[in-house]
């Protein structure tokens, strides 16, 4: 019969799993960081692991929106602030382009490489994945709120046009890290200009 926790006890040992979890994937990378060993660094029994996620793909997802949501908010904020100011093109490339560096220097999000992703991606419900992207296009939506937007733009293939670049982000060896940043930008440059 399972353990009752109280509300207290089941934060903690949430946050403790969100933090173990986060250390493993910093140490051994998604491929490599097993429930066994988070279960181990929280001390609560396996099957305790499972009270709270049904799998380490939804647990590492967890960690990682986490760390997504942050940026978002930064982003977010940023771009108010030039929504205040006079607005640019070039402005709000360069504050999107900061969002992708940013991203890239996050200890989480720094490890992951494309073959990594795609595994996590692969392993996750498709209702997840799908309901990540939705919320990635709400905030999309919420930006646009505050700018200059063409009328005929769609969130969604604005979205979905970020993630191509942050895939591209993944690549940034097969990229050249030389052109790295100014290719970066003037992919960033190309979405913004196309939609406002």
């Amino acid at each position: 019969m399972p353990k009752c926790f109280s509300d207290q006890e089941r934060e903690y040992i949430r946050n403790r799993l969100k933090e173990e979890a986060a250390a493993c994937m910093a140490q051994y990378g998604i491929r490599r960081t097993t429930v066994d060993e988070i279960v181990k660094r929280v001390n609560i029994p396996k099957g305790t692991f499972y009270l709270f996620y049904k799998s380490k793909e939804l647990l590492l997802f967890d960690v990682i929106l986490e760390q997504h949501e942050l940026i978002n908010q930064k982003l977010y904020q940023a771009v108010s602030e030039i929504a205040e100011d006079d607005f640019s093109p070039e402005k709000l490339t360069e504050v999107i382009f900061n969002f992708f560096k940013m991203t890239e220097e996050l200890p989480i999000l720094k490890l992951l490489n494309s073959d990594e992703v795609e595994l996590l991606a692969r392993k996750l419900p498709k209702e997840i994945v799908d309901q990540h992207f939705g919320n990635d296009t709400a905030m999309i939506e919420q930006v646009f709120a505050m700018l200059p937007v063409k009328k005929d733009v769609n969130p969604k293939v604005i979205s979905s046009a970020f993630h191509g670049i942050y895939f591209a982000t993944l690549h940034k060896t097969e990229i050249g890290e030389e052109q790295y940043d100014q290719a970066l930008r003037t992919l960033i440059y190309g979405v913004v200009i196309q939609t406002f």
